[in-house]
């Protein structure tokens, strides 16, 4: 869970027993539609990294992203996505389909890595 909040760009949960109850707290970031592409937390790069785990639906990442709906902003950034050939459908014939999700194309992963990389070089 850590790890996937990590990768998620989210604050780390928190584990805590409260009385006989195991209690985890996991905690949203809100949307920064400012942010630079080039930083870690930046909207394609958060959705790129909850599509490196699974195939997504579009509300499936906005919940993801802590939104309680799909917003404009995302709207932009899936066809920007699809566009640069990072993400595909995964019902190619029927982009408008009520059960498409997207997925990472090979191209996908090789970028996350390429930011993650640019990153750790300017910290």
């Amino acid at each position: 869970m850590i790890a996937l909040c990590a990768e998620a760009g989210l604050p780390t949960p928190e584990f805590r027993q409260d009385g006989g109850q195991f209690v985890q707290t996991l905690r949203r970031v809100a949307e920064q539609v400012t942010q630079p592409e080039s930083q870690p937390e930046s909207l394609d790069a958060r959705v790129l990294g909850m599509l490196k785990r699974q195939s997504l639906s579009k509300i499936e990442i906005s919940r993801g992203l802590g939104q309680k709906e799909i917003s404009g902003r995302l709207n932009q950034i899936i066809r920007q996505l699809l566009a640069e050939h990072l993400v595909e459908y995964t019902i190619p014939d029927k982009p408008a389909s009520r059960l498409q999700k997207y997925r990472l194309t090979p191209k996908g992963p090789s970028w996350l890595d390429g930011l993650h990389r640019r990153n750790k070089r300017q910290t």
